[in-house]
């Protein structure tokens, strides 16, 4: 069996440039998380390291949001998983480090952290290459507050996407990952954008839609391999039920973005059943880690266990298809 990338158009002939695949699409799905991204990266080494592949190779699109997307982002422009871990454990502490003496009353009123280090560091490692460099196919969240709107990054794999792929990448990464209260806001080509999070923290569903709608992928050809970034489950304190600000003011955030992506995951095992879906995210011990602070060694360490353990799943569900060469519809770059 084949399958033809692109669909058919509306008059049933199979749309221009429409490519020809395997029987099995393959997504990889990462999960946004600040600091805690270095959790994803180190599984997604150790995977590399015991299998003896490149992750990439076996994933025809690849899905991320914030730190997830930033991940992402570097997988398609030829990074290892290991260069990506490198960048956390190196970079990590000094995109969050506040050395004001008022942050705490700072963050009242502004983002807890600068954008200038992150930035930086991200120049550092893309350097001045565009999202559409990428070689494998993106879809990257965010959000446009201006609109009021979700904001999808998407590489050109289908004729119709003909802009994104000339934003430079350090950009979207800034657009992905601008958490509220914590970074700043990206302002884009007349956009406010800020990180994917607030709509798809988990953006297995993000990829699925993208796969089935426009890329015309079907269902029973799909596998997809959801990665998170560690989850705290705290014991949700009686208050909660009467209600009102004061007594939610602490759990709204974390309740709905944790309901959000458990339903991701859950709707995403409906589609496409459980045998084709498998999806990492490990709990911690309540406190443990923030989207700004963790403890690199203790996170390794359990991305260590839990990719000993998931290895021979990955292997068997994932290794045996070989996506094949992404052609993107426009060149990386203009002549």
């Amino acid at each position: 069996m084949k399958i033809r990338l692109g669909g058919p158009d509306l008059l049933g002939a199979v749309a221009p440039g429409a490519v020809e695949l395997t029987e099995r699409f393959q997504i990889l799905a990462l999960d946004g998380g600040g600091f805690r991204g270095m959790f994803s990266a180190a599984v997604l080494t150790r995977l590399e390291e015991d299998l003896g592949t490149r992750i990439v190779d076996h994933f025809d699109l690849i899905a991320g949001t914030s730190t997830g997307g930033i991940i992402a982002l570097g997988l398609g422009l030829g990074l290892s998983p290991r260069e990506i871990l490198t960048f956390y454990t190196e970079h990590g502490p000094r995109i969050f480090r506040d050395r004001s003496r008022m942050r705490g009353i700072r963050h009242l009123v502004r983002a807890k952290y600068g954008s200038e280090p992150l930035k930086a560091a991200l120049t550092e490692v893309f350097g001045d290459r565009t999202f559409g460099e990428s070689t494998k196919r993106l879809v990257i969240t965010s959000y446009n507050v201006a609109a009021d709107d979700v904001y999808l990054f998407r590489t050109p794999h289908l004729p119709t996407l003909k802009r994104d792929w000339r934003e430079k990448a350090v950009n979207v990464a800034l657009a992905t990952s601008a958490a509220p209260t914590y970074l700043p806001g990206m302002p884009l080509d007349g956009a406010r954008l800020i990180d994917g999070g607030v709509w798809a923290n988990n953006p297995t569903m993000v990829a699925l839609t993208e796969a089935v709608g426009p890329l015309s992928v079907p269902l029973k050809a799909i596998r997809v391999f959801s990665l998170g970034t560690t989850i705290d489950v705290r014991s949700r304190h009686r208050r909660l039920d009467r209600g009102g600000m004061l007594p939610w003011a602490r759990d709204a955030v974390e309740v709905l973005m944790r309901a959000q992506s458990e339903s991701a995951a859950k709707q995403v095992k409906h589609f496409v059943g459980k045998a084709n879906v498998l999806r990492l995210n490990p709990t911690v011990p309540t406190g443990a880690v923030a989207l700004d602070k963790v403890d690199t060694e203790t996170l390794y360490g359990l991305a260590g266990h839990v990719s000993r353990d998931a290895s021979p799943t990955v292997h068997r569900m994932f290794c045996d298809h070989r996506a094949p060469v992404f052609a993107p519809f426009y060149p990386a770059r203009e002549e």
